[in-house]
């Protein structure tokens, strides 16, 4: 199963200029494709924009008040760290039958003791 982490930014309010662009439309599509770019070179998948309801205060003595603010939300794949594995008792025995023991030394054999006379 792939695990996901997520990152959350605001969306621009604001077109940028971009050379070819004529109509605030374009710019603004230029903007948003700029951003997008910018954290897909990072590794982070564009995965949707949502318009969320927020509770905000304009002043101290104020009352709070429902506004709402668009963000552009990203994924990337989180990297799985390596499960070790488990040797089975099989496969500890394959291994075992498949290691070379160096030769055993055979005894000498003996024969009658002789004199260097």
């Amino acid at each position: 199963m792939q695990n996901y982490e997520y990152k959350v930014i605001a969306a621009p309010r604001k077109a940028r200029r971009a050379k070819g662009a004529r109509t605030g439309q374009d710019r603004f599509a230029r903007t948003l494709t700029d951003v997008i770019n910018t954290e897909a070179a990072s590794g982070w998948e564009y995965l949707r924009a949502e318009s969320l309801p927020v509770d905000e205060k304009k002043g101290m003595l104020s009352s709070a008040t429902e506004s709402y603010h668009s963000v552009l939300v990203f994924r990337k794949a989180k990297l799985q760290p390596a499960t070790p594995r488990v040797a089975t008792q099989a496969s500890q025995a394959a291994v075992q039958s498949m290691s070379i023991d160096p030769p055993k030394p055979s005894p000498m054999p003996l024969g009658p003791a002789t004199t260097g006379d």
